[in-house]
Parts: C-alpha cells; sequence; structure tokens
C-alpha cells in the first residue's frame, strides 16, 4: 500500500470529506548513481554553510526568503503549515466543468483520495455518485510544497482522483511554433483520415505500449553483470529518409498499420487527382449587321 503524501478534506459547499492522498502512479525507471571512474567510489553532494565553511547536517537546515543581499526572512515548517489560507487544510472545491473543456496540456500528476475513516465514507461517496451522474469533473484549489495550486477531481472505477493542474500564466503561447501556410489537397486530407481509422484502438492494451526504453537498458545491465556481450542494437527501419512523395507515404502507412494488425493489407491506392486547367468561355461573335442599300 502506498504511503499517505498529505491529509486533509475536500470541501463540498458546506460538506466536509477528511481524505488520504496517495500517488497513483509508480516510476519504474532504471536509477543512475554517479560515481569515479577512476576506483568507482560513489560521487556525493554535500551542503557547506558559507559563513562557517563547514558541512552542516540536515538537521540544521531550513528555509528563507532573502529579501536583500544581506537580509534574509527565515520561514519555518510550522509557519508554512499554518498560512492564513482555506486551501491550507483543505481541497476547496470551486466549480463543475465538463472535461472537454479542460486542455490537456494544463493536467499534470494524478492522485488518489481515501477517505479517512467511517465517518468520511457516506460524503465521499455522495461526491464520488455526484460526479458520476453529472458526466462532470470539479475545479478545486489547494496548497502543497509552498505553494497555491489548481486541480481537478474525476472519478476513476470507485475511487476520487486528484489531477494537478498548471495555472492560465504557465501556458507558453504556441503563435510563434505555428508553420508557415501551406495548401493540402483533399486527397491527402482524406489519405491522413484512412490511416488514422486504420490505426484506432479501443484501448491502450499490448505489446506496443510498454516501455522498451526501460528493458533495453535491464538488458545492458544483465549482460555486463554475467560479463557477456551487450545486445546490438536493432537496425534502423527502412524508408525513415525525407518525404518526397506525401501520397506514396500515406499508402505505405496504411498498408503498414493494416498488415501489423493481422487485415488485409490490399488496400485501394489513393491518388492525387490531376489539376486540370478550367475551361475557358468562349467568346460570343457579334451578329453581322445587314448593309442598308444605297
Amino acid at each position: 500500500m502506498p504511503r499517505t503524501i498529505w491529509s486533509g478534506a475536500i470541501s463540498f459547499g458546506l460538506v466536509t470529506v477528511p481524505i488520504n492522498v496517495v500517488s497513483a502512479t509508480e516510476d519504474h525507471s532504471v536509477r543512475f548513481h554517479q560515481y569515479h571512474l577512476e576506483d568507482m567510489g560513489r560521487v556525493r553532494v554535500r551542503k557547506f554553510c558559507e559563513v562557517e565553511d563547514r558541512e552542516v547536517g540536515q538537521g540544521e537546515i531550513g528555509k528563507g526568503y532573502q529579501l536583500t543581499k544581506e537580509q534574509v526572512i527565515p520561514i519555518t515548517d510550522d509557519e508554512l503549515s499554518n498560512l492564513p489560507l482555506p486551501t491550507a487544510k483543505a481541497i476547496e472545491i470551486e466549480a463543475f466543468v465538463p472535461l472537454a473543456s479542460v486542455d490537456p496540456i494544463r493536467i499534470g500528476e494524478g492522485y488518489y483520495l481515501q477517505p479517512s475513516g467511517q465517518v468520511a465514507a457516506k460524503p465521499y461517496k455522495l461526491l464520488r455518485q455526484a460526479l458520476s451522474r453529472s458526466s462532470k469533473v470539479a475545479v478545486a484549489k489547494y496548497a502543497w510544497s509552498g505553494r497555491e495550486r489548481l486541480g481537478i477531481l474525476r472519478v476513476r472505477d470507485d475511487v476520487i482522483v486528484l489531477h494537478a493542474m498548471r495555472w492560465p500564466d504557465e501556458i507558453r503561447d504556441p503563435a510563434e511554433l505555428v508553420p508557415p501556410p501551406v495548401e493540402l489537397t483533399d486527397e491527402e486530407i482524406e489519405g491522413a483520415l484512412a490511416l488514422l481509422e486504420t490505426m484506432t484502438r479501443e484501448d491502450l492494451e499490448g505489446e506496443e505500449f510498454r516501455d522498451t526504453y526501460t528493458e533495453a537498458l535491464q538488458q545492458i545491465i544483465e549482460a555486463k553483470r554475467e560479463d557477456q556481450e551487450l545486445p546490438e542494437a536493432p537496425a534502423p527501419a527502412e524508408g525513415t529518409g525525407a518525404l518526397v512523395d506525401l501520397m506514396a507515404a500515406l499508402n505505405a502507412s496504411v498498408k503498414k498499420a493494416r498488415e501489423s494488425r493481422g487485415e488485409d493489407a490490399d488496400v485501394h491506392e489513393m491518388k492525387p487527382k490531376k489539376k486540370t486547367a478550367k475551361k475557358q468561355p468562349a467568346k460570343k461573335t457579334a451578329a453581322k449587321k445587314p448593309r442598308r442599300a444605297s
């Protein structure tokens, strides 16, 4: 069972739900330490006091805000935990919105919210079912790790999940990254849609959704431990150069996607339509007027 990283309550109007916060994710990355290459001695970071020029222990270290070059304002952990904020000890629900209205770029880490004790079970279930039936998510404020944060509460299975969110001013404007204007034909768009349809899945279960980078690192570590040859890197896939013919690349991609799913790889080749010059309407010749007799 993962440890509790924060305890507090969800404030839902006048309803209070005592909860414990537990991390909803696990990190399975391979971790490395730093070593001295000459003798493989562990390299560690030590903390020194600039005034006394000596190493200090963790018990001697505190937080401070540098007001000027000479003046530092010390801030204790007790002072941080007793900030004059309603969100210091509670997750304050501010509004309910459709999930589709939240830009995914603003959504961060996820945490499971666990009801704290039997008393919290009923209001916890009430909020969970209200979220489920409304098909909405709750937008809330809370204060963790020295700052106030924004988050959304949603339901996953039978548990309420809190997702950290970034504030609007933390999202960079992508306007300068927009590519220059180009023209696309209807056939190229239809080809992309055909590829999208071929690659559509109902879930994210399968061999292609596993962490092959960590597996490759573990193979190298195991080979070196057993004093064996290192596994060779796979040959690069063919056709990874610059795209010259977009339609040909789309056709090949659709065929490859169908083959990987065991479907019939024979596809109707999409070809760009040739642009034909517009016919100019024939000029009307003026009718000759009959000559008058002299």
